[in-house]
């Protein structure tokens, strides 16, 4: 197991840092701004980009590029949504995604605003989806931003702190023990297992904001208890007033 995963991470390592720094930037970017995550989620992306970090400027330059192409690549999800998003929707990669799914984007940014920018950047499916969402709607570019910055931020320093404290880890342990590989992978795994874990948490505890609406419940115009000397009079009364007509005297 050590042999296979040097291999890898030296490959890894190979890249030049601005390189790879710069890939894992676009790669990010690519994932919201043209539906890419959809197919190649960017938490893989920036793992296996993470690996490689030796030094705390090469943690922090890459944890600002991963931020940086985040962004990017949501603003350019958001322009295309304003200009394009209907053409997008009905087009046929847009059936593809499924009506269902855009539906629930649509529900959840009507109903959480705000919020469910925030949220969705951890969710799957709808992190690629609300930024074209929201650009189809009538929120701001700048509430936009000040939604999904601190997710971004967030985002970023969780997947990288991970993918280069696993890979310090394992190369500070190499060297003694002959499985520290299965703890790399182990540690890698468990990681990838509570963050799946709270996705679906999430997914549960957001769930009622894109589900349909509950049909609203009809009440009588006039409760039966109302006497009818305080019924309103005239076309409407005769129009409301479940009771029968008064007797004549």
């Amino acid at each position: 197991m050590n042999e296979l995963l040097d291999g890898i991470l030296d490959t890894v390592a190979s890249v030049d840092p601005v390189l790879r720094t710069l890939l894992a930037t676009l790669g990010v970017m690519l994932e919201t701004s043209v539906l890419i995550g959809l197919i190649v989620p960017g938490d893989t992306i920036v793992i296996v980009a993470a690996t490689a970090v030796e030094t705390p400027t090469g943690f922090f330059a890459l944890a600002f590029g991963i931020i940086i192409g985040a962004l990017i690549g949501e603003s350019i999800g958001f322009a295309l949504g304003r200009w394009f998003g209907p053409h997008i929707e009905h087009s046929r990669l847009g059936r593809r995604i499924g009506a269902h799914n855009w539906r629930r984007a649509k529900r959840y940014l009507a109903r959480r605003g705000g919020p469910a920018v925030f949220i969705s950047r951890f969710l799957p499916v709808l992190h690629s989806l609300v930024p074209l969402t929201v650009g189809m709607s009538d929120m701001s570019y700048r509430r936009f931003l000040a939604w999904t910055v601190p997710a971004c931020v967030i985002w970023s320093f969780a997947y990288v702190s991970v993918g280069s404290a696993a890979a310090e880890g394992y190369r500070e342990l190499s060297d003694e023990l002959h499985w520290a590989g299965y703890l790399f992978v182990g540690a890698i795994i468990l990681f990838l297992a509570l963050a799946w874990a709270g996705k679906k948490v999430l997914l549960r505890l957001e769930a009622r904001h894109m589900t349909d609406a509950a049909a609203p419940t009809v009440h009588p115009a006039v409760p039966p208890h109302i006497a009818p000397s305080d019924r309103r009079e005239g076309p409407a009364a005769e129009a409301t007033d479940p009771s029968p007509e008064d007797p004549p005297a």
